[in-house]
């Protein structure tokens, strides 16, 4: 049996430098070069014993980490037939599919397995494109994936400015603005494929006009459109429903999931489809694929998450405790940093503090860590902390979670009064 290795900060710092990005490394400094080593429910643990509550991980963990029946499913799997020839029939990605098209709308009954939520959205944009939706509409602040495709429909200068020329024929319109979407699905019957997230997770917690997703599914099938929903983050319990699709009675063309779907564990998408919108793939199995689509050991994780999510109802679980929470946090920042916080919003365990400047935002990411709580910025809402707590919270994570906000934004509020003109 191999020994375990003995990883020292400094020595895996400089690793980071050497081999995968100075700047990831500079950012763990920031952290004060703590290394994660071990993670058990909503908790992890630093190679010093230092113990963190997790309310990051950027909505992976809904279930939180290592949840036992997730890992009961994988080590199964591991111990028996992890990867298959994707030749012969094989059971495990049958029963995945099963699992995930009987908790998703009604009418979505096919279903396409990935690896990255990037790889999701490739392939729903790709099933728009094959059934002759050649143009594509996104929302200002929407985040989609940083693969050509998915960042041709993710709207922020800094990701695509060096990647250009994109795909062609993408529109970037307001986020809630029913009219500008209905005049150009208007213009181009027929031919517009709309992708849209129910909650703008990484624009920064931007939750739009009640109806408007109801809007715009009604708005596309006037205009005979194509309708792409991306639930990649918010979707697995993690807005206090299965998915964003539920809470206005939604039935996308395409659904895409991934984050969760994985139970916290590996790393599985997916874009699950109409038969209508699924044809094309249907009608040659070989027009989009992916070596490791379908892993028996990944959809051994997919059948595990959902089993954990029904069988601990940890989609009621995010409703009560983003209830439980949103307001208290709220309370906490107008009562601790009244002149620097702007909003604070939410919608089941998808909570945002939005700030009166992207520095700051850096600045309360820091003091929470100080106070034992990870949680994380928004690519395209800078001013935006973000938590993405698992379901899994007990009593006591929630008064830490509060406890630490509290002390964090208390930090955060003198630092601010001490720092001088133009430091921030």
């Amino acid at each position: 049996m191999l020994e375990p290795r003995v990883d020292t900060e400094e020595e895996i710092l400089g690793l980071y430098r050497a081999h995968l990005s100075k700047g990831r490394a500079t950012l763990a400094e920031l952290f004060g070069s703590h290394m994660e080593v071990e993670s058990s429910g909503a908790w992890l643990t630093t190679s010093d014993g230092e113990r963190f509550l997790n309310a990051g991980g950027y909505g992976v963990f809904i279930m939180g980490a290592r949840h036992p029946i997730v890992v009961e499913e994988v080590a199964r799997q591991l111990h028996t037939h992890p990867t298959a020839t994707r030749i012969l029939l094989e059971p495990t990605v049958a029963r995945a599919a099963e699992a995930l098209t009987a908790i998703t709308p009604a009418g979505l009954d096919r279903v396409h397995f990935a690896l990255s939520g990037a790889e999701a959205v490739e392939t729903g944009l790709k099933l728009a494109r094959a059934n002759g939706h050649k143009r594509t509409v996104s929302f200002k602040g929407g985040y989609h994936g940083k693969t050509l495709g998915a960042l041709s429909a993710t709207a922020k200068e800094v990701y695509q400015a060096p990647f250009r020329p994109l795909i062609p024929d993408v529109l970037h319109l307001p986020f809630g603005d029913i009219d500008a979407l209905r005049a150009e699905l208007a213009a181009h019957p027929g031919e517009v494929a709309v992708i849209i997230e129910p909650v703008q997770g990484e624009g920064g917690v931007i939750i739009p006009p009640k109806g408007f997703l109801k809007q715009v599914e009604e708005a596309v099938r006037e205009y005979e459109g194509f309708l792409i929903l991306d639930e990649v983050q918010t979707g697995f319990g993690r807005l206090g429903e299965w998915w964003g699709a539920d809470i206005e009675g939604v039935t996308p063309d395409v659904l895409l999931a991934g984050k969760a779907l994985g139970g916290g564990i590996v790393p599985v998408s997916a874009a699950i489809a109409t038969r209508k919108a699924f044809r094309p793939f249907d009608k040659d199995p070989y027009v989009h694929t992916a070596t490791f689509s379908g892993q028996p050991l990944l959809m051994a994780a997919v059948q595990g998450a959902v089993r954990a999510v029904q069988e601990e109802r940890l989609v009621t679980r995010s409703m009560d405790l983003g209830a439980r929470l949103l307001p208290r946090i709220e309370e906490i920042a107008r009562r601790n940093i009244p002149e620097l916080v702007v909003d604070v919003r939410g919608q089941g365990l998808l909570i945002g503090v939005e700030l009166v400047e992207a520095g700051l935002a850096g600045e309360l990411l820091i003091e929470l860590f100080n106070h034992g709580v990870v949680a994380n910025h928004s690519m395209n809402g800078s001013s935006v902390v973000r938590f993405t707590p698992p379901a899994i919270l007990a009593d006591s994570d929630v008064e830490f979670l509060l406890d630490s906000f509290d002390k964090a934004t208390l930090d955060l509020v003198r630092g601010s009064a001490t720092m001088p003109e133009g430091g921030k």
